[in-house]
């Protein structure tokens, strides 16, 4: 991962934009469509800029300026100037999905974008609305976070009660919430891998590290397959020894397909 993805709230705060034409006008939109405030060069209150200046050797110029009083700068069809680009971007107000390849091809972005975008339903944004509005209940519900990390894994898996790519699941929120539901099951789960290649994960064992509260990796196991876990989930190195720790426990064990002398 050569980026570290983040959303950044702009609305009503000032945000640079330098440059002209159609380049100028597309962050333009981009901008306001988040709330923010597009403003010149002087403006001293703005931590973001644009440059959408054509001619290279002045982007250059203006990019470093702006560097110097500690802006975080993109500059158009420049992805070596950038401080960070922007994605194509899935709206589902107020879900948001991004799509970024680091300035290496916006076309390529673009075509994933669309490929996501075919099979999300439009009332996607209205399930995370209707999540929000019971955060509270929720909470009073499993006070434990281990215990509604588990019961969201459970409804928002395919087919559960709040399957984000059900049309209908926001209808469904206070049902969940209000029926006797059963916490997954917790204990210690082990996979045994023939290859340390992520693109070999069956699709139970990706769903398996989704939800693992702990990982254990016996072998040589690279982090390109660790990292499909979810990013705080406890990694240990070897096998299981003794009591386990509490929740969903993956235990992870490379085995080498015997082959013929």
């Amino acid at each position: 991962m050569n980026q570290l993805p983040l959303f950044i709230t702009i609305r009503g705060k000032p945000v640079i934009l330098l440059g002209e034409g159609d380049a100028a006008d597309a962050k333009r939109r981009l901008i306001e469509r988040a709330g923010g405030l597009c403003v010149d060069e002087e403006n001293g209150d703005a931590c973001l800029a644009f440059v959408a200046i054509e001619n290279v050797d002045a982007a250059s110029d203006t990019a470093a300026r702006l560097k110097a009083r500690g802006l975080l700068v993109n500059v158009v069809d420049q992805p070596d100037l950038c401080d960070f680009t922007t994605p194509a971007i899935i709206d589902r107000d107020p879900l948001l999905i991004a799509v970024g390849t680091g300035g290496a091809s916006a076309g390529l972005a673009k075509m994933v974008r669309q490929a996501i975008e075919h099979i999300l339903p439009a009332r996607l944004g209205e399930l995370a609305l209707r999540l929000q509005s019971v955060r509270e209940a929720v909470r009073a519900r499993w006070p434990d976070s281990a215990d509604r990390r588990r019961q969201f894994d459970a409804a928002l898996a395919p087919g559960g009660p709040l399957d984000p790519l059900n049309p209908d699941s926001a209808d469904n929120v206070n049902d969940w919430l209000n029926k006797d539901s059963a916490v997954p099951a917790s204990g210690a789960v082990v996979i045994d891998l023939h290859s340390s290649d992520p693109e070999d994960l069956t699709l139970r064992t990706a769903r398996l590290l989704g939800q693992a509260d702990h990982v254990f990796i016996d072998g040589p196991i690279g982090a390109d397959l660790v990292n499909r876990a979810r990013a705080d989930a406890v990694r240990h190195i070897g096998a299981p020894d003794g009591e386990l720790p509490s929740g969903l426990v993956i235990h992870l064990r490379l085995r080498h397909e015997e082959t013929d002398d």
